[in-house]
Protein backbone atom coordinates (compact mmCIF):
# COMPACT_ATOMS: atom_id res chain seq x y z
CA UNK A 1 0.00 0.00 0.00
CA UNK A 2 1.40 3.36 -0.98
CA UNK A 3 1.79 6.24 1.42
CA UNK A 4 -0.99 8.17 -0.38
CA UNK A 5 -3.37 5.20 -0.18
CA UNK A 6 -2.66 4.84 3.54
CA UNK A 7 -3.35 8.55 4.08
CA UNK A 8 -6.67 8.25 2.22
CA UNK A 9 -7.58 5.18 4.30
CA UNK A 10 -6.81 7.01 7.53
CA UNK A 11 -8.80 10.07 6.48
CA UNK A 12 -11.80 7.91 5.59
CA UNK A 13 -11.61 6.28 9.02
CA UNK A 14 -11.40 9.69 10.70
CA UNK A 15 -14.50 10.82 8.83
CA UNK A 16 -16.39 7.73 10.05
CA UNK A 17 -15.40 8.44 13.67
CA UNK A 18 -16.25 12.13 13.34
CA UNK A 19 -19.73 11.27 12.07
CA UNK A 20 -20.41 8.87 14.92
CA UNK A 21 -19.06 11.08 17.68
CA UNK A 22 -20.61 14.27 16.37
CA UNK A 23 -24.09 12.93 15.63
CA UNK A 24 -25.62 13.67 19.04
CA UNK A 25 -24.02 17.10 19.30
CA UNK A 26 -25.24 18.12 15.85
CA UNK A 27 -28.75 16.80 16.52
CA UNK A 28 -28.93 18.69 19.82
CA UNK A 29 -27.69 21.87 18.13
CA UNK A 30 -30.28 21.55 15.36
CA UNK A 31 -33.07 21.01 17.90
CA UNK A 32 -31.93 24.04 19.90
CA UNK A 33 -31.58 26.39 16.94
CA UNK A 34 -34.69 25.12 15.11
CA UNK A 35 -37.33 24.81 17.85
CA UNK A 36 -40.42 25.73 15.82
CA UNK A 37 -42.04 23.94 12.88
CA UNK A 38 -41.60 27.08 10.77
CA UNK A 39 -37.86 27.22 11.46
CA UNK A 40 -37.44 23.56 10.55
CA UNK A 41 -39.38 24.01 7.33
CA UNK A 42 -37.38 27.11 6.44
CA UNK A 43 -34.08 25.39 7.25
CA UNK A 44 -34.88 22.31 5.20
CA UNK A 45 -36.07 24.54 2.33
CA UNK A 46 -32.92 26.67 2.37
CA UNK A 47 -30.99 24.97 -0.40
CA UNK A 48 -28.98 27.96 -1.59
CA UNK A 49 -31.13 28.19 -4.71
CA UNK A 50 -34.38 29.45 -3.22
CA UNK A 51 -34.70 33.13 -2.42
CA UNK A 52 -35.61 34.44 1.02
CA UNK A 53 -39.04 35.22 -0.36
CA UNK A 54 -39.42 31.63 -1.63
CA UNK A 55 -38.41 30.14 1.72
CA UNK A 56 -40.66 32.57 3.59
CA UNK A 57 -43.63 31.54 1.47
CA UNK A 58 -42.94 27.84 2.05
CA UNK A 59 -42.55 28.30 5.83
CA UNK A 60 -45.41 30.82 6.14
CA UNK A 61 -43.22 33.51 7.73
CA UNK A 62 -41.97 36.91 6.59
CA UNK A 63 -38.94 37.36 4.36
CA UNK A 64 -37.10 39.44 7.00
CA UNK A 65 -37.58 36.55 9.43
CA UNK A 66 -35.92 34.16 6.99
CA UNK A 67 -33.04 36.60 6.48
CA UNK A 68 -32.57 36.80 10.26
CA UNK A 69 -32.64 33.02 10.58
CA UNK A 70 -30.12 32.61 7.75
CA UNK A 71 -27.65 34.83 9.60
CA UNK A 72 -28.10 32.80 12.81
CA UNK A 73 -27.69 29.47 11.01
CA UNK A 74 -24.57 30.58 9.15
CA UNK A 75 -23.01 31.92 12.36
CA UNK A 76 -23.89 28.68 14.21
CA UNK A 77 -22.29 26.59 11.46
CA UNK A 78 -25.39 24.67 10.38
CA UNK A 79 -25.64 26.48 7.03
CA UNK A 80 -23.23 27.81 4.45
CA UNK A 81 -23.50 31.30 2.96
CA UNK A 82 -24.23 31.44 -0.75
CA UNK A 83 -23.31 34.69 -2.47
CA UNK A 84 -25.87 35.93 -4.97
CA UNK A 85 -26.19 39.12 -6.97
CA UNK A 86 -28.36 40.86 -4.38
CA UNK A 87 -26.69 39.61 -1.21
CA UNK A 88 -26.47 36.26 0.48
CA UNK A 89 -28.60 33.16 0.88
CA UNK A 90 -28.12 30.15 3.11
CA UNK A 91 -27.73 26.50 2.23
CA UNK A 92 -28.46 23.98 4.95
CA UNK A 93 -25.58 21.63 5.73
CA UNK A 94 -27.65 18.85 7.26
CA UNK A 95 -30.84 17.09 6.31
CA UNK A 96 -33.12 17.06 9.33
CA UNK A 97 -34.42 13.67 8.20
CA UNK A 98 -30.94 12.20 8.70
CA UNK A 99 -31.18 13.11 12.40
CA UNK A 100 -34.74 11.89 12.87
CA UNK A 101 -36.00 15.46 13.25
CA UNK A 102 -39.50 15.82 11.93
CA UNK A 103 -40.13 18.49 9.33
CA UNK A 104 -43.83 19.34 9.31
CA UNK A 105 -45.60 19.56 5.99
CA UNK A 106 -47.40 22.82 5.44
CA UNK A 107 -50.29 22.57 3.06
CA UNK A 108 -49.92 24.82 0.03
CA UNK A 109 -52.04 27.96 0.02
CA UNK A 110 -55.00 27.75 -2.30
CA UNK A 111 -57.42 30.36 -3.50
CA UNK A 112 -60.36 27.97 -3.32
CA UNK A 113 -62.84 29.08 -0.72
CA UNK A 114 -60.84 32.17 0.18
CA UNK A 115 -63.36 34.50 -1.34
CA UNK A 116 -60.65 36.69 -2.83
CA UNK A 117 -60.30 35.08 -6.23
CA UNK A 118 -57.16 34.91 -8.36
CA UNK A 119 -55.76 38.27 -7.31
CA UNK A 120 -54.73 37.02 -3.88
CA UNK A 121 -51.22 38.14 -2.86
Amino acid sequence: MSKEERIVELLEELVKWAKVTGFTQVKNLLLKILPSPEERIAYQSSDGERTGRDVAEIAKVSQPTVTKWWKIWIKAGIADPVKVQRGERAKHLFSLDDFGIEVPVIEPMTTEGSGSGENET
